[in-house]
């Protein structure tokens, strides 16, 4: 359990923590991992004009790497530009008083958590640890690396994946000509942001039901059950974001799909040592 930390008493002997010496421990972890994101967002305070224009705004113009990648490929393929994404037509304007100000602090925020990631697991992971047996830990070896690596490319794939493609449709989908597309920039803000960082939680999911396989809330047989209907859920939201090509949505679905397919083997791992154990116990 959480609360079965031990702390050393003035003669060695392991002593259990009270609740309110687990609040003080719990308060020195989230007052570091705060000043790891500060010192992150101070970093992207300072480079904040390139990260808006350059990296932010990217997906509105054309020569978006993903736009122009696609591109290379439909003319390698001679599918002429049929991968090619469309002409990004789109207007921006801030109607608040304090929008684009209030754009630039979730920005810095949220950079900062990004640039911090690594650390703030590890302070996470340094509250549970004590938590955990000696057979635990040695099964969650080089967990803030697979955490860490596994969320920065699931950024990457929602920021050069899910994002352009989503944006490019919701800014070439018009009801009529006469209508323009004239989005405020706090709801373009808030739909590039969501979805990069969302990507990047998403793709925990190996590692979220590993553990859930450890301690018996999931199994691989479950998952396998579910295959078909988040086989069906994933492809129906890919349908949604990318253009109605079955190219567009394999390049959105199969990671997603992969990252299934590991979470299964995952659990089906945990299940067999487990049951390895129990035969050694009998």
């Amino acid at each position: 359990m959480l609360f079965n930390k031990n702390k050393e008493t003035a003669t060695g002997d392991k002593a259990e923590m009270t609740f309110v010496e687990h609040l003080d421990v719990l308060r020195a972890h989230l007052f570091k991992s705060v000043v790891a994101i500060t010192i992150g967002a101070v970093a992207v305070a300072v480079f904040n004009n390139f990260i808006v224009q350059k990296v932010l705004l990217g997906p509105t113009r054309s020569d978006f790497p993903t736009y122009t990648f696609l591109c290379r490929i439909s003319n390698y393929l001679k599918l002429g530009s049929s991968l090619c994404m469309h002409e990004i037509k789109l207007e921006m304007q801030s109607n608040t008083v304090s929008g684009q100000f209030d754009v630039y602090l979730n920005v810095i925020v949220i950079g900062g958590f990004v640039v911090a990631f690594p650390y703030v697991f590890l302070q996470f992971w340094k509250f549970v640890k004590p938590a955990l047996t000696k057979n635990e830990l040695r099964n969650t070896r080089g967990v803030i690396f697979w955490v860490s690596l596994l969320f920065f490319i699931g950024v990457l794939f929602g920021y050069f994946v899910i994002s352009p493609y989503t944006i490019n449709f919701f800014a070439n989908f018009t009801l009529d000509s006469k209508i323009k597309n004239i989005w405020t920039i706090t709801s373009y803000f808030n739909t590039v942001l969501p979805l990069t960082l969302g990507s990047g939680l998403a793709f925990q999911l190996p590692l979220v039901l590993y553990f859930l396989a450890k301690v018996g809330v999931v199994s691989a047989s479950l998952l396998k059950k579910f295959r078909r209907y988040a086989y069906l859920t994933i492809v129906v939201v890919a349908g949604f974001i990318t253009p109605p090509d079955m190219l567009s949505q394999i390049i959105c679905s199969v990671p997603i799909i992969i990252l299934y397919e590991i979470s299964i083997l995952l659990c089906r791992k945990v299940e067999q040592k487990q049951a390895k154990e129990e035969q050694l116990w009998d």
